[in-house]
């Protein structure tokens, strides 16, 4: 397999490239093969650049403040060599509430700072070769610890009006679960079947209240293999059978930031 090819360009009147510099380092330690362009380079000299060394991804990096007005030109300048295939990724010293636009003007992705060279190394090559996984679909279900479901229920149906769909025992978690739809998601109350049930840890460590937040993916043996690469802390390194006969795995909630998220590949409709 060949090499991916990477062009990592100072786009502007930036004049400091030592990140630029330890970036390419890091990406030809990752097997990669970079050509730097330099400082100061205009955005259609960086798309001629990038045609004629013929990359497969060029990356930007800002540390001026410049980065709204030159990363999109980069875009333009190569949707205007007929280019708009080679995917442009950023860095630098970029705000984080300046990524939704520079992702909207086309920016496939920008690391932050402190970003880990084997996070971005990952990506690219996920994204060169096909392999980029694609956001969670949407929040499959919020879990809510109860102590008793037929306590919690009235709450639920009465005050919130919502409805009652099923109610089904989980024997490998030790719970028995009740769905109630909301929107295109669901709320799950979890009821603890033994002393010993992590459902039953959960409230004695810290009362009633949000268990998890499930997120609905698909490829859920990839997403686990991808995240653990990414250093991710999985509680389920495989997955295993959840309500309504999905396949799920939890992250561990240090690597959530406090939360503990549920990959949950619910089983599609014959």
């Amino acid at each position: 397999m060949e090499p991916i090819r990477v062009l990592i360009a100072k786009p502007g009147l930036d004049g400091h490239d030592r990140g630029a510099l330890i970036i390419a380092q890091g990406l030809r330690d990752a097997g990669m093969e970079v050509i730097y362009t330099g400082l100061r380079q205009s955005p259609e000299q960086i798309a001629q650049a990038a045609i004629q060394e013929d990359v497969d991804v060029i990356g930007l990096s800002s540390l001026s403040g410049a980065h709204k007005t030159v990363f999109p030109k980069v875009v333009e300048a190569l949707r205007k060599n007929d280019a708009e295939d080679i995917p442009v990724i950023g860095g630098g010293v970029i705000p984080t509430e300046d990524i939704p636009f520079l992702e909207e003007k086309g920016i496939k992705k920008i690391f932050t700072s402190g970003t880990a060279m084997a996070d971005t190394a990952k990506f690219i090559e996920q994204l060169v070769r096909g392999e980029e996984l694609s956001p969670p679909r949407r929040i499959s279900h919020i879990g809510i610890a109860v102590q008793h479901l037929e306590q919690a229920l009235p709450f639920y149906q009465h005050t919130l009006g919502l409805t009652l769909e099923a109610v089904e025992t989980v024997e490998d978690e030790k719970v028995k679960v009740a769905f109630l739809p909301i929107g295109d998601t669901r709320i799950e109350l979890l009821e603890p079947l033994t002393e010993d049930s992590p459902v039953q840890t959960f409230i004695n460590k810290k009362g009633e209240g949000i268990h998890h937040i499930a997120l609905d993916v698909d490829d859920i043996e990839r997403r686990i293999s991808n995240f653990k690469d990414q250093g991710i802390k999985m509680l389920n390194d495989t997955p295993k059978y959840g309500a309504h006969h999905s396949r799920i795995a939890f992250l561990h909630p240090k690597s959530g930031h406090g939360v503990l998220y549920e990959l949950c590949e619910e089983k599609q409709e014959e």
